[in-house]
């Protein structure tokens, strides 16, 4: 798979790429960042996915981690959060007006209904091409490979990891949507990208996936939530996490951070404390 580097900047003891290639899953060109810390590697990496209305820039320029990434030796790799159009074909990808629907918030989920299926496939996009283009183009080691993301990108970075323990070593996220099944953003979009039928749901939201055996890999979940959050308790309610983890008896750990909001100066604040956690475990 052909990866085209659009941009390179030297950053933090390493270096910052933008790039873009083909995928076959959404059939649209779609971009990624990746950092990689000085040296030959192969490097452990982490994937981020970013929430709604988030591209690859989001985190790349807002979160602070690369500093924290350098000190481990950790490359970091960063997708969009959505395809975008044209595909690859010239027509149009599909849209929605609204923030939390359409271009720009993916859900990480592989769309049945129209008019989205043809293209909205983010969840074979991260689990093969994003993984197969990175993998062969930089020097990154794929058995050593975590994930984590923040609010939508929580929800994928979960969900993902629960169903591909085969893939990712390591799972951590920033005030996920933890249970699509039980929200107003999940209705909305898991209706549209799935269909009405709730069944066909549980396979992207964490908590169902808990409970119906996932995660037995991982030794802990980490997630921290800032108090503040005007999302919280109408929309991620990691409460619902805890008590499934509980259920199935497995770790999850939810700090919950007071007079934080649902912002990348959240994330800033605690990014830090993710890559160490992530580090000791790839």
């Amino acid at each position: 798979m052909t990866v085209e580097v659009l941009n390179t900047h030297r950053t933090q003891g390493g270096t910052l790429r933008y790039c873009r290639h083909d995928s076959a899953s959404t059939g649209t060109l779609m971009k990624f960042s990746v950092w990689t810390p000085d040296g030959e590697g192969p490097f452990p990496y982490l994937v981020w996915l970013s929430g709604l209305t988030c591209t690859e820039d989001n985190f790349t320029t807002k979160a602070g981690a690369y500093a924290w990434a350098a000190r481990h030796g950790v490359a970091i790799v960063a997708p969009d959060t959505s395809p975008r159009g044209p595909d690859l074909q010239g027509n149009a990808v599909a849209d929605d007006a609204a923030y939390d629907l359409g271009q720009g918030a993916g859900f990480y989920v592989d769309a049945t209904e129209q008019p989205w299926a043809p293209h909205f496939r983010m969840y074979s996009y991260v689990t093969k091409d994003l993984l197969e283009a990175v993998d062969g183009a930089f020097p990154l080691d794929p058995a050593r490979r975590g994930i984590f993301g923040h609010s939508m990108g929580g929800h994928g970075a979960l969900t993902i990891a629960l169903r591909n323990p085969q893939l990712f070593k390591s799972v951590s996220a920033f005030s996920p949507i933890v249970s699509p099944l039980n929200c107003p953003w999940g209705d909305k979009a898991l209706t549209a990208y799935l269909g009405a039928d709730r069944a066909a749901w549980r396979a992207h939201d964490a908590c169902a996936l808990i409970a119906d055996g996932y995660g037995q890999g991982f030794d802990e979940i980490l997630v921290d939530q800032g108090l503040a959050d005007s999302f919280l308790e109408s929309q991620l309610k990691p409460e619902l996490l805890e008590e499934a983890g509980a259920e199935a008896r497995l770790k999850v750990t939810v700090r919950r951070q007071e007079g934080y909001d649902h912002s990348y100066f959240f994330i800033a604040s605690f990014i830090g404390d993710h890559i160490d956690w992530h580090a000791a475990r790839l």
